[in-house]
């Protein structure tokens, strides 16, 4: 999935955001030279530079859109630079484990727990900016693959997990954090990477949803180019990305 973005600016995501008409700065966000690279760690290093290059886009009144493998880094950079935005999340899972209730052990398993204060909270008092979503302010699309006590916690939350169309019916409070996991996608349609699950909406019904809410950052994520034999997902996702552009512009206009 770390070869994704670069396969979507390949496949000409920025040159079409251009001719959309809109002005496009492409930045790549690497861990810094010399770090200690362990999954763990090098996630939050990317986190603070996704925060850092977010937070100064959002002050230049411009929208940050970032394209990354994992969900962590780009959920968290972007929730710092938002301050405390409303968040919604589509994904074929909760991201909602925790280290304590984790299964197969994948840190982008705690994303959505970790931007909510659950877990990881001495790593993120690092990334300047950040403070915890309250899980009022979440709102889950999509999820259908939950582990056992994934499922459990998210009951027991305040996260809202709703389908595509009530989100419509209740636009949720800016400033609007939109995290987008292409998994979320049904797989009939494009299978995007190796834990793909059965179900999940449209491009066509996330593209609709995408017009009813007003994002001031977003995220599109977990894109796995080598099961994209005929290019398909890649289309499918700089679609939805100019959808986001287009909507986040529209927003501001």
């Amino acid at each position: 999935m770390g070869a994704g973005p670069e396969r979507l600016i390949a496949d000409g995501l920025a040159s079409r955001l251009v001719d959309a008409g809109h002005a496009v700065d492409v930045h790549l966000l690497e861990a810094p030279p010399g770090s200690w690279r362990a999954e763990i760690r090098t996630a939050f290093d990317l986190a603070k530079l996704a925060a850092d290059k977010a937070r100064v886009s959002i002050a230049a009144g411009a929208f940050p859109l970032v394209l990354s493998g994992n969900c962590l880094p780009a959920a968290l950079g972007s929730v710092a630079a938002l301050r405390r935005p409303s968040v919604v999340w589509l994904d074929a899972h909760g991201d909602y484990n925790t280290p304590e209730t984790t299964i197969g052990g994948f840190l982008d398993g705690t994303a959505l727990a970790t931007i909510t204060g659950r877990c990881w909270r001495e790593m993120t008092r690092g990334i300047g900016g950040f403070e915890p979503v309250p899980e009022s302010s979440v709102a889950l699309v999509g999820a259908r693959d939950l582990d056992p006590l994934e499922k459990e916690a998210l009951e027991q939350s305040g996260i809202r997990r709703c389908d595509l169309h009530e989100l419509e019916t209740s636009t949720p409070e800016p400033p609007v954090y939109f995290h987008l996991d292409l998994d979320v996608l049904d797989p009939a349609e494009a299978r995007v990477n190796s834990y793909a699950a059965p179900g999940g909406p449209s491009s066509r019904e996330v593209e609709r949803m995408i017009t009813k809410v007003a994002p001031r950052a977003a995220s599109i994520t977990a894109y796995d180019p080598a099961l994209d034999v005929d290019g398909r997902t890649s289309a499918i996702a700089i679609r939805l990305a100019l959808a986001l552009a287009a909507a986040a512009r529209a927003d501001s206009s």
